[in-house]
């Protein structure tokens, strides 16, 4: 997206009863979820495109269910430093999501370390380490879908993402070479 033309936003008032909780807790989720930013309580926002719309369906029929409802504001900034300051704020929390994904890509290949010092090499933990690489790229989809603005960490994700992958493709040939050993051959 490009900052020639005005940024259009969507802005979101959310008012929920108090009670239960859970419904709260339903709509805050789906609003990060898609990726919006708090403005202050019960007021969120994100770019006008057209990846946020089911998102913001679903925050609304789920507060409608609770009993609550949200209005829904096209919106720009009034000045330029308006507009720059939420293209901002939103690039902000982006950059926030893409550093989540990195620290979870370094802990994703500290455990590949661990399996393999340990030598772990059991068709189970090959398992449980391909959900774990599949959750990052499922992760890493989404968080590139809201990423409209495209952030300098994007790029360094999509090269970790590939680097897990990797390490990942090596554990398995090594999962699969201790299970194809024969008994009382060396490692």
């Amino acid at each position: 997206m490009t900052t020639e033309s005005p940024v259009r936003w969507v802005v979101l008032l959310v008012r929920l009863p108090a009670g239960p909780s859970r419904h709260r807790v339903a709509v805050w989720r789906e609003l990060r979820r898609l990726g919006a930013v708090s403005l202050g309580q019960g007021t969120w926002m994100v770019p006008d495109v057209p990846v946020f719309a089911d998102g913001l369906t679903r925050a609304a029929e789920l507060a409608g269910t609770a009993g609550g409802e949200v209005v829904v504001l096209d919106a720009a900034g009034r000045t330029p430093a308006d507009s720059e300051r939420l293209q901002a704020m939103f690039t902000a929390a982006r950059r926030e999501d893409w550093a989540e994904f990195l620290a979870d890509c370094g802990k994703f290949e500290e455990e590949l370390a661990k399996e393999i010092r340990q030598a772990k090499f059991t068709l189970a933990e090959l398992e449980e380490e391909e959900q774990s690489l599949e959750r990052l790229r499922r992760w890493h989809r989404a968080l590139t879908a809201r990423d409209v603005f495209g952030t300098p960490e994007a790029g360094q994700a999509a090269q970790r993402l590939t680097e897990c992958v990797a390490a990942c493709e090596d554990y398995a040939e090594r999962v699969f070479a201790a299970l194809h050993q024969a008994p009382g051959e060396p490692r």
